[in-house]
């Protein structure tokens, strides 16, 4: 796979426009974070990209959450436990990355 990413990112590797985002893209960030996207990540990155096509902002880690609770059943400690599994190096430091979402500034990053 060519792993060389060919959109405008700022300094900390965040897309400048979220609108240059694609699944191709997500695959080449996740790889230069060390992980491989598997369906559990997908539905993840989908949900907040969803959720940005919608609300024009990005999703707080307490919507990623209650998403996985609604979908899934978990009780909100395991479902942000679980997301913290898929992305152990945060949120805010791998999911928003990955999902092509600007740095968030000035709120929680669970």
């Amino acid at each position: 796979m060519d792993t060389e990413i060919q959109v405008e990112r700022d300094i900390e590797g965040y897309l400048v426009d979220p609108d240059d985002w694609s699944e191709d893209l997500a695959r080449k960030l996740a790889a230069a974070e060390g992980l491989e996207l598997t369906d559990a990540y997908w539905e993840i990155i989908r949900f907040m990209r969803d959720y940005w096509r919608e609300h024009k902002v990005i999703p707080d880690v307490r919507h990623v959450v209650a998403f996985l609770v609604d979908t899934h059943g978990y009780d909100k400690k395991a479902a942000k436990k679980r997301l913290f599994e898929l992305f152990p190096y945060g949120y805010v430091k791998q999911a928003c990355k990955i999902a092509g979402m600007q740095r968030p500034r000035a709120w929680s990053t669970g």
